[in-house]
């Protein structure tokens, strides 16, 4: 039995399947195959069901596979304690990323660009997926770090976070909109939504959990009738007169689109924050501690409201 083995089987669970898993781990994958049923047959019993079009661990599979990531967890601690000694980061760091969460205020692909200039021995995995379920993938392990609209008012036992974003919400709408007039005016009162078509971002990001809350709040439930998780694509379809956008201020669209205006959402103000999120405890691995203490020196910390 070889750790690569178990480093192969586990990726291929982590990654539902062989085709995600080779792809992963840079094999064809005829020999990604090859190497886990070497495995299943050094140990006598096979550990995945492939009869089915997703792969799913046998009762055996089931119970090797906390002692495979412990034997893998274990080989990283001693290359990670070696790497110490010379200043070397290696390894992989997951980070999770909504879109849209970063908007204006901070350049990712060149701070990571910066980042792995600086370790290129470091692995950085990015993904980008809602606010919830990445919570829930910080929680599991599963992600490192995460860039994500809260979901709730106050975050889930066991998450840190460090609020980089706290913006109004507003909505966008097309010139002739109902909503703008008077011709002067600058707000809207939330109630006035009540009856309109709205489109939003979807369910599980944050700014739609605090929209969903406070019409709740109001007495009604928010007509929904586009989702699209960036925020440009929904003031394109505000443009176009299909809805009111509800975006975070400052996401309208093009500036000088004589074709939008935006009004504050008002009795209540709603506010979407995005915020820098990871395990209370603190990542387990060196390469995503140093990453994580880069993101909280480089992302602005927006004041306590």
């Amino acid at each position: 039995m070889e750790l690569r083995q178990l480093r192969y089987f586990v990726t291929v669970v982590e990654e539902g399947g062989f085709t995600r898993a080779a792809a992963r781990l840079h094999l064809a994958q005829p020999g990604l195959s090859a190497q886990i049923r070497q495995l299943e047959k050094e140990l006598g019993q096979p550990l995945l069901d492939r009869s089915h079009r997703s792969v799913t661990l046998t009762e055996t599979g089931r119970a090797v596979l906390p002692y495979a990531r412990a034997a893998l967890a274990a080989a990283d601690a001693v290359r990670q304690t070696a790497d110490a000694y010379t200043g070397l980061l290696r390894g992989r760091v997951s980070l999770g990323l909504v879109s849209g969460a970063t908007g204006h205020a901070f350049d990712i692909a060149s701070f990571l660009a910066d980042f792995h200039d600086a370790h290129p021995a470091l692995e950085i995995a990015l993904t980008e997926d809602t606010s919830e379920r990445m919570q829930t993938a910080l929680l599991a392990g599963e992600l490192d770090i995460a860039l994500l609209g809260p979901t709730d008012e106050v975050p889930p036992p066991g998450l840190s976070l460090q609020t980089v974003i706290d913006a109004p919400l507003a909505v966008v709408v097309a010139a002739g909109d109902p909503l703008l007039a008077p011709a002067d005016r600058t707000s809207v009162p939330l109630a006035e939504l009540r009856d309109r078509a709205l489109i939003c971002l979807p369910r599980g990001t944050g700014a739609r959990a605090a929209l969903e809350r406070a019409c709740a709040q109001a007495g009604f439930r928010p007509r929904v009738a586009f989702e699209a998780a960036a925020p440009p694509v929904l003031a394109q379809l505000a443009a176009r007169g299909l809805g009111v956008a509800v975006l975070p201020a400052g996401e309208d669209g093009p500036a000088g689109d004589g074709h939008l205006r935006t009004l504050a959402i008002v009795r209540p103000g709603i506010r979407a924050r995005i915020a820098l999120a990871w395990r209370a405890a603190g990542p387990a691995s060196p390469a995503a501690r140093a990453l994580l203490d880069r993101l909280r020196e480089a992302l602005p910390t927006a004041p306590a409201r």
